[in-house]
């Protein structure tokens, strides 16, 4: 069993091709929460520029300080003891955030730059796939992004999560990245492709999503699930660790402002009430209050996390 891998360039094109597009991003959405695009736009040499950049910077900034970390020593030291316990509630990741107003690494020859071309070239690729997910969902063009913004152009919450695996010396005492659902809207993931890891819970079975080649995985956040009423899930993902390789991991998140009302779209809620389709029913509430929960539960499951900003 293996993550649907479609062709995005299909849906430019017409008639059954497109079609045929479509339904498969539809299913992506509906019975997956993550499918793998090829052909989506983002040329291949840009994309080899932000493997080589990341990589570097991980050597040149990041790796001795990993090395030194209290996480590493911990894992020492109960690796010493031999006890059967695991490092609990840590990640075996080193990670910082990429936003248009914070601080980039500074000394890794390119990685500004490089990486600032990614992001804006990210960033219409999220778009281009809400507008898919507009039209199977039978929205209007633009509804998700919108709503995501606020009702603003563009003031949503885009941020790029560059992080690394290093090989771990005790790999089954440390969670790479504990099981959780993702918060927000749309991500954007450029995974490593030669070093695995990454797992989805797909009918009570966790499944390796296989790495592949300049590939851009999209999954959907709560908040894709709260505005298609159901129709698309957020789904369960973790990181295991390896004593082989440092897999590299680039997440994009276009995510609501915490601003913004987050509510299911009325067209979706009023076509189930027609069907008298039995569904959870989702919460309308401010992203900003849902986040607040979420920072406290992320690793635990989302839907006391509905309930809870219900009644906020």
């Amino acid at each position: 069993m293996a993550i649907p891998v479609i062709d995005f360039s299909k849906v430019n094109g017409s008639g059954e091709e497109r079609a045929e597009a479509m339904a498969q991003i539809a299913n992506g959405c509906e019975e997956w929460g993550f499918f793998q695009l090829v052909n989506h736009g983002i040329a291949e040499e840009l994309l080899e520029r932000v493997k080589k950049v990341c990589s570097e910077c991980y050597k040149l900034e990041r790796e001795e300080n990993f090395k030194n970390s209290k996480m590493m020593n911990s894992l020492k030291d109960l690796a010493e003891k031999k006890n059967g316990e695991k490092l609990e509630n840590v990640d075996w990741e080193d990670v910082f955030i990429l936003l248009d107003d914070n601080q980039w690494p500074p000394e890794t020859p390119g990685f500004k730059e490089t990486m600032a071309e990614y992001r804006a070239e990210l960033k219409k690729l999220a778009e281009r796939v809400m507008e898919v997910m507009d039209e199977n969902l039978g929205l209007h063009k633009g509804y998700i992004k919108k709503v995501l913004n606020g009702g603003e152009e563009d003031d949503c919450f885009f941020g790029t999560k560059v992080s690394h695996y290093p090989p771990c010396p005790h790999p089954e005492l440390v969670n790479g990245l504990r099981a959780h659902t993702d918060a927000g809207g749309v991500i954007l993931l450029f995974q490593d492709d030669e070093v695995g890891g990454l797992q989805i819970l797909k009918d009570g079975q966790w499944i390796d999503v296989q790495p592949l080649k300049n590939t851009i995985i999209i999954n959907t956040g709560d908040q894709i699930e709260v505005i298609s009423n159901g129709r698309y899930k957020s789904t369960w993902h973790r990181v295991l660790v390896s004593h082989r390789g440092n897999r590299r991991s680039i997440a994009s998140f276009y995510n609501p402002s915490l601003k913004a009302t987050i509510a299911p779209a009325t067209k979706l809620v009023e076509k189930a009430n027609q069907e008298k389709m039995n569904h959870q029913e989702y919460p309308k509430f401010v992203f900003g209050d849902y986040m607040s929960i979420y920072a406290e539960q992320k690793f635990l499951p989302k839907e006391p996390r509905f309930n809870a900003v219900r009644a906020v």
